[in-house]
């Protein structure tokens, strides 16, 4: 029997970090992630296949609502 991992809850830099998706314009893969507003850079966090990947993602750093996607 596979029991689903309970999430661990995480926390990031609100004030210097935004949470965003960044989606390939050729094969349509997503990353969720965060990305630095002052440098511009971005940190990778998790693969996106599907909306339960994206509810882990939102629920493990306590994210409501839309979330922006970049290319």
């Amino acid at each position: 029997m596979f029991f689903k991992k309970k999430s661990e809850k995480k926390t990031y830099d609100k004030e210097n970090k935004k949470p965003v998706i960044k989606a390939s314009i050729c094969n349509g893969e997503q990353v969720a992630g965060f990305l630095d507003v002052h440098m511009g850079t971005f940190e990778e966090v998790m693969l996106i296949r599907d909306s339960e990947d994206l509810f882990q993602f939102k629920d493990t750093y306590g994210i409501s609502g839309d979330i922006e996607k970049i290319y």
